[in-house]
């Protein structure tokens, strides 16, 4: 009898072992590379606090495979050589399995060639549609591209009968996607571009630009930006008592733009949205609903400030990240990628993704909902 029970005990004993072992076993790090501060903080600071905060969540509820999950992030300060920089850092020193961001377009573009170098999943949480177009074999995104974002704007025109259009476009990496997707897409949809500027991310005042505008016969304006150009954009508007209609891109979707451009300057203008930015005006049996619901109440609790859709990429990327390893039953690069790849109808905050070898961007022009600012708030349009 004593016999069979030092046994038993030693078996337990080595039960126990082990399930200490896989307890203290290494981590499954996720690399992470956002703009948390520098011009693009908007941008990045929600992505950083969204990341951090789905690792505690995942580590709450046990890890993934049995491992604590580490989100390791890099701040780029906006800047594209220091995320390029980050990246080497991932992917060398920490050995992370995959990349989430960077925040905008012109890092994201940046560091592609040492992704698929080092061949590790990138999911990046900016909106150019060159980041996954033409597919690239380890990189995805999670914002919509902007070439759905443009079609939303042309069909709005459309319908409310605009046929010509100025556009004003940032020179960056963001602005330069947009201008090339707008004039692209314009014959197309029907529409003229009868007038077309060029503004500096850092610019103070476009009042220059927005006087040739007046001057031609453009029905509205297209913006495509992120701050603060565009907020300087609407209030020179007002300034210079332009009441011709004016769009803006998907990269101004936070609250932080009204703030910038003031209440009063953004009144009125319209744009492609996210339905995060509206949550409370989609009906209660959407299928986003209760993603978006429980992501804005506990985001909010968390870190008592709004929501905002760049937040809600960070989301998209990390979960994603984790309905691939479930799937796989694997940590290894290779294998989330390819069980990225397989994901269909995953119901995100951007919208609901559906990956394939033909598309690493997995949305469709229904992720976005047309919006008006309306007394410094957003007014879904029917």
């Amino acid at each position: 009898m004593g016999k069979k029970l030092g046994a038993w005990l030693f078996a337990l004993g080595g039960l126990m072992l082990c399930h200490a072992l896989v307890e203290a076993g290494e981590p499954i790090r996720i690399g992470a590379i956002f703009s948390v501060t520098g011009p693009a903080s908007f941008l990045g600071e929600p992505e950083r606090n969204t990341a951090k905060m789905l690792e505690e969540d995942l580590n709450k509820a046990g890890g993934l495979l049995g491992r604590k999950v580490e989100v390791i992030v890099y701040d780029d300060e906006s800047d594209t050589t220091k995320a390029v920089t980050a990246v080497d850092r991932l992917v060398k020193r920490d050995r992370v399995v995959a990349v989430v961001g960077p925040s905008t377009s012109g890092s994201s573009l940046a560091i592609l060639p040492k992704i698929e170098e080092a061949q590790i999943p990138l999911l990046s949480c900016a909106a150019a549609k060159k980041i996954a177009d033409p597919v690239k074999k380890w990189v995805f995104k999670t914002p919509q591209s902007d070439s759905l974002a443009v079609g939303k704007i042309f069909e709005h025109a459309r319908k409310s009968g605009i046929g010509k259009l100025a556009i004003l476009t940032a020179s960056d990496a963001f602005g330069a996607a947009g201008r090339e997707e707008l004039k692209g897409l314009a014959p197309q949809a029907g529409i003229s571009v009868v007038a077309d500027e060029v503004f500096g991310p850092k610019d103070t005042d476009m009042t220059a630009q927005l006087t040739r505008v007046k001057g031609t016969d453009a029905q509205a304006i297209v913006v495509w930006g992120t701050n603060p150009g565009p907020a300087v954009i609407a209030r020179n508007r007002v300034q210079l008592k332009i009441t011709t209609p004016l769009y803006m891109s998907h990269g101004v979707a936070s609250n932080k733009f009204i703030e910038l451009a003031g209440p009063e300057n953004a009144e009125g203008i319209l744009l492609p949205v996210g339905r995060i930015m509206v949550e409370g005006q989609i009906p209660a049996n959407h299928p986003q609903k209760s993603v978006l619901s429980s992501y804005i109440k506990e985001y909010e609790r968390r870190f008592k400030q709004p929501v905002s859709a760049f937040g809600g990429h960070a989301w998209d990327a990390v979960m994603l990240l984790r309905q691939a390893i479930r799937s796989a039953k694997s940590a290894e690069p290779a294998a989330i990628r390819d069980a990225l790849e397989k994901i269909r109808g995953f119901q995100g905050t951007a919208g609901a993704f559906t990956f394939t070898p033909e598309d690493h961007a997995g949305l469709t022009e229904d992720a976005f909902v047309m919006v008006r600012i309306s007394k410094g708030s957003w007014e879904m349009l029917r």
